[in-house]
């Protein structure tokens, strides 16, 4: 099936502009139930109703409010929000370029691809000189009423729009607390090396699957041809509390060896 565009804007670079199509770049595949009645397999229905009464309230009655402290709220009203909302605009404006390795993965939230909106000879030459600077361009637009900061890269020939999370979201690895303990014996680091050494190779994504969602829809397929489903739990090997860091390690090293 053919992708379909979900917006249009202008990529932006100075004077120069690029009219280009949004496609999201991935797809939501998580498995989504329908909630019924016990007793009837009728489908229920969610209703607003008060804490304190009970009764039920109808939707434009309901306002939005921020929580200050326990007991004490912000009411906000929709034209206040509204009015705080970012202008409707189209560009995805380009303000600098950086190193693609100047962004680490904690930054990286959504992906979408950019295709050609008219002049594909135009599209693809940005595609290009960005693959061969190794560069990042960090941008700015607004869309269905909603900033975003991203980054646009090239992928494969093709130009990409990854919607960067904001600076306040990110936690840097001195906010976590140092690990205590002995220090690493070298046989540990030692044998994590050999570990590694066994385990290294292509990345293939083919073998990443959503095994819990493929066990899901077996079950289903099975229950809707009057079949009795076989469902076997998954069960995670535990690791004793006084087991040392180089049996795991050990033990870890001998099951690769053995099954390769």
């Amino acid at each position: 099936m053919a992708a379909r565009a979900i917006w249009k804007g202008v990529v932006k670079v100075g004077s120069v502009t690029l009219p280009v199509k949004l496609y999201s770049g991935v797809t939501d595949h998580t498995v989504h139930f329908r909630l019924l009645h016990k007793t009837d397999k009728q489908p229920v229905k969610q209703q607003l109703v008060s804490s304190e009464s009970g009764e039920p309230i109808d939707y434009e009655d309901v306002r939005k409010a921020y929580p200050l402290t326990r007991g004490r709220m912000v009411v906000l009203d929709d034209d206040e929000l509204e009015k705080l909302e970012p202008e409707t605009s189209r560009d995805i404006e380009i303000t600098r370029f950086i190193d693609v390795n100047d962004l680490d993965h904690r930054w990286f939230n959504k992906a979408y691809y950019l295709g050609p909106d008219g002049n594909a000879k135009e599209y693809f030459a940005a595609a290009e000189a960005l693959t061969k600077k190794k560069k990042l361009g960090i941008a700015q637009w607004t869309m269905r009423d909603r900033a975003y900061v991203g980054a646009l890269h090239a992928e494969d020939g093709y130009l990409m729009l990854i919607v960067l999370r904001h600076a306040e979201e990110i936690i840097d690895a001195d906010a976590l607390k140092p690990p205590g303990g002995r220090p690493l014996q070298d046989r540990e680091v030692k044998m994590a090396e050999q570990l590694l050494e066994a385990l290294r190779g292509e990345f293939d994504p083919s073998q990443f699957r959503d095994q819990y969602r493929a066990r899901v829809m077996d079950l289903i397929e099975a229950k809707a041809k009057g079949r009795k489903p076989k469902v076997k739990a998954f069960r995670p090997r535990r690791v004793k509390k006084d087991e040392e860091l180089a049996d795991v390690l050990q033990a870890s090293l001998a099951g690769v060896k053995k099954s390769a």
